[in-house]
């Protein structure tokens, strides 16, 4: 069921890209958009995800170079049953992650410095277990792929005025329709982004609680990351906005509201879930049995720790 429901969402940008295509150009412009847009589909299904990482200057990591936040990873992702992803970092003071790759062998998590700096281990846990659930729901190629065709939307509306212009084109709808592909089709391409995140949030935020064992942990790392990202600017998102959808908080500055225009859904909703999913692992946990054996702590629980003292999870 989610392979259709890619499948369609990018048909639909596709459509989109070859709407604007007619408003500029008419037939040929039609024609020539939808040749366009199934060669960004091709590349985009292959090169997407690292035109996502540079864009926002993504540096991958090791267990050498980011010892304790790698290991988190590398434990989540076999909890999940999940090929270990590439572990990248953005230096940037806001805290927020995303994930991105064609499929989960070809898969990349990301987190920025902000974010492994004013966390805890435990909240990194949570976050990280969010995106690995994106991997393993295959969310990422969709929302990479969409990230792509919604900034060549925009891109192309921006140069509706210039393009419609010419005496030359072919557009049935003269000044109307250069004016639609100028301010509609971005709209359109706007919305159905939002509707991609928005959707897929909150599938990921239950799943990535059962992956890293503690609802709690995901809530109380949104809060904070919540917090601290309307009051922190970062800049390579505000340079790419096609973009922001991919991530666990809005990372545009200023953009906070619940409503139609809103990439996420309300962060104090996504919390109240993830309270009330802890409260059904309580309950369910009191009428079970206890196992023969305690689990195993992962490498983010104080428990699996060491007394030596902590660095933090970047290294």
């Amino acid at each position: 069921m989610n392979h259709v429901k890619t499948a369609m969402l990018i048909a639909g940008m596709t459509a989109l890209f070859m709407g604007v295509g007619f408003l500029i150009g008419g037939g040929r412009g039609m024609v020539v958009a939808f040749v366009i847009a199934a060669a960004m589909n091709l590349f985009s299904y292959w090169n997407a995800d690292k035109m996502v990482l540079r864009m926002h200057h993504a540096r991958e990591v090791d267990g050498a170079s980011a010892p304790e936040y790698h290991r988190i990873v590398t434990e989540l992702a076999a909890r999940a049953g999940l090929p270990m992803p590439r572990v990248y970092v953005i230096e940037n003071d806001q805290p927020n992650a995303f994930a991105t790759g064609r499929n989960p062998q070809n898969a990349a998590v990301v987190a920025t410095t902000g974010l492994l700096q004013r966390l805890t281990p435990e909240e990194v846990a949570g976050v990280m277990a969010h995106e690995l659930a994106h991997v393993q729901n295959r969310d990422t190629l969709t929302m990479t792929v969409t990230a792509t065709l919604a900034g060549a939307i925009s891109m192309l509306g921006n140069f509706a005025f210039f393009l419609g212009g010419s005496r030359d084109n072919n557009n049935p709808l003269g000044g109307i329709g250069v004016l639609l592909a100028m301010i509609v089709a971005p709209f359109a391409a706007m919305i159905v982004q939002m509707a991609i995140s928005r959707t897929r949030e909150y599938s990921a935020d239950r799943r990535g609680a059962e992956i890293c064992g503690n609802p709690m942990w995901l809530a109380s790392a949104l809060a904070k990351i919540a917090n601290a990202a309307g009051r922190t600017v970062n800049l390579d998102a505000e340079r790419n906005p096609a973009t922001a959808h991919m991530f666990i908080i809005n990372p545009l500055n200023g953009q906070r509201m619940d409503g139609l225009f809103s990439t996420h859904p309300d962060t104090q909703n996504r919390i109240d879930a993830l309270a009330a999913m802890a409260g059904e692992m309580s309950a369910s946990a009191l009428t079970t049995a206890p196992a023969a054996t305690p689990a195993r702590p992962g490498p983010w629980s104080r428990a699996g720790r060491t007394a030596k003292p902590r660095k933090g999870p970047w290294g």
